[in-house]
This record gives structure tokens, sequence and C-alpha cells, in this order.
């Protein structure tokens, strides 16, 4: 995701994204002080499986105008596009010079990627997830917090039912029920979270979660909530399908790629060939100190792929 920054370069390009992208992981990196980073992308077509479940899934996201920057020195949408699609491009590069591993599997949303390796394929390991996704935070538990980069805040279970009033295993059911704006998941119509949570609040104890059928049938019967819940059990279904990362379904091949880069080597740092791009960009004014930045930012990581490789 581009921060929505004004940046230019030297020249007057547009390197926003960039930079936006690169001190966000770099400010994360120095405060949450991880031993290993995996950077994980969409893969081409990872919306198709969902979509083909939901054909409206994300539709809102593909006629969408993108406002990579706020200023408006484009010509037009097309040129932004080109910019924003150059800028994810060299930011690859730039991860290709960290520390860290790129992962990004056809067919597979990284949403899905994310949490396969943080609960299944590495279940006993500690996992921060950086996102601003609120998907995320129904995997949240005793060994997996979020990191939203927006709030600068880090989601552990205390704090997900002090902000959202259920607990973490049962914020999925509150986001059945308000659905998602953002990928065009429609939520119960006449009923949201906070009428869910008058009927059923023992959504914040720990220890007691529910099913979809089980919201339907344990509700008052007769009641508005009952009568509603009844007519839409089909959609909450769906949505708990579009929505769910306990149980992801991906292909046996895309696990496999993703066990081969998780178990892999990792990218050492290639300081030379960094600062080599930053001055092919000419991004001196967004990161001034480029070497302390390094130092700060990667330096541990590092030494951690270095141990990991057994070099």
């Amino acid at each position: 995701v581009f921060s929505v920054i004004p940046t230019t370069n030297d020249d007057g390009i547009h390197i926003g994204g960039i930079v936006g992208f690169l001190k966000s992981v770099g400010y994360a990196i120095k405060m949450l002080g991880p031993t290993r980073t995996i950077i994980v992308f969409d893969g081409k077509g990872g919306s198709n499986r969902r979509r083909k479940l939901y054909p409206e899934y994300k539709a809102k996201r593909r006629t969408k105008k993108i406002r990579l920057n706020r200023v408006n020195d484009f010509e037009n949408m097309d040129d932004e596009r080109h910019s924003m699609m150059m800028q994810l491009s060299r930011c690859v590069e730039y991860l290709e010079t960290l520390p860290v591993s790129i992962l990004s599997v056809d067919s597979v949303e990284a949403d899905d990627v994310i949490a396969y390796i943080a609960k299944q394929l590495l279940p006993k390991d500690n996992h921060i997830i950086m996102s601003t996704d609120k998907d995320f935070l129904q995997l949240v538990n005793d060994r997996i917090s979020v990191w939203s980069p927006t709030k600068k805040k880090l989601y552990k279970p205390d704090v997900v039912k002090e902000e959202y009033g259920v607990t973490s295993k049962n914020l999925l059911m509150t986001r059945i029920f308000d659905g998602d704006a953002s990928d065009n998941i429609k939520g119960v119509m006449g009923i949201g979270s906070k009428t869910l949570l008058k009927n059923f609040p023992d959504l914040a104890d720990e220890g007691v979660t529910y099913t979809v059928d089980e919201i339907v049938d344990k509700c008052e019967q007769g009641s508005r909530f009952h009568n509603v819940v009844r007519k839409q059990r089909d959609r909450m279904h769906l949505n708990h399908t579009l929505m769910q990362l306990q149980e992801v379904d991906i292909s046996g091949g895309a696990k496999l790629k993703i066990n081969r880069v998780v178990n892999g080597k990792i990218q050492e740092l290639i300081k030379s060939k960094f600062q080599t791009m930053f001055i092919e960009d000419r991004m001196f004014g967004a990161l001034p100190n480029l070497d302390s930045w390094i130092m700060l930012n990667w330096t541990n990581l590092n030494r951690f792929a270095k141990i990991n490789n057994g070099s």
C-alpha cells in the first residue's frame, strides 16, 4: 500500500510511494525488533478464488481512481497509474538488497499467505503482522500480534478487546455483520455489530465463540434480530468464507512455494547496491542520512540473516 506522500526527488519525479514504503517498513523493524522479516505481495490473479464465490469482490477497487499523491501534477490517470507501477517495481528492487524475504504466489492473496505462515506453517513461533487490514485482528492471540503502521499501534488480545469490545476470536463475527467496504463485501442488512453485541454480550468473554448457525439459532426467536439474521443466513456464511483467515484455502503447490521461501536462505544486506539505486533515484532529500538510516533499521536484521544462513 502506498503512502499518500507528495514527495519528489531532485529531478521532480514522484517518489512518494517508494519513500513512504521504505520509511514505514524501516520504522517498524526498528521499533519491533524482529529476527526475520517477510514481505508479502498479492499474487497475480490472487482475488480470483474469492471472486468466483462472490463476483463483486473488490469490484470497487478495479474502478476506483487512484490517488497516489496529494498533488495533482499528473497529466491523466494513466500517467499516475504508470508512476505507481514504476514505484512499486522499484520498491521490490530495493527490497532485494535488504535482509528480508519476498513472497508473491500466483492465485493467492497476501492475506492468505501471511495467515498460512502464522497459523499453519510456523504454529509455535511468535509473529507480528504489519498491516492496516482489520481482518488480521481475528488472528491475534498470545503469539500473533498486529502492528498498524498508520495508528502506530500494536494489537494484542487486550488491545483488540478494548478497542472493539469483543475478543479477537469473535472479531470475525462482527466483521461478518458489518461487511468490508474496501473489499466490497456487504454486511447484514438492517443489523450491525452494535446490535449483535446487544444480543450476544458474551462475545466479549474469553472462551466464548459462536458459529454463524449458532448466532441464528440461539437468538431470541421471533425478535427482529432473529427475523433479519434468519433471512440472511446465506449472506453470513458467504461473508465468513470470504473473510476468515483461520484455515486458509490454498493449493499444495502454493504451500510448497511458501515453504521454500520461509525455510530457505535469507537475502543479506547489499549496502552498495542499495546506495547505487538511491543515487540513481536522487532521493537525497527524502533520506538525508542514508548510512545512519541503514544502520539503525537494518543492521540487527542483517545479523540474524547471517546467523540463519550460517555465514
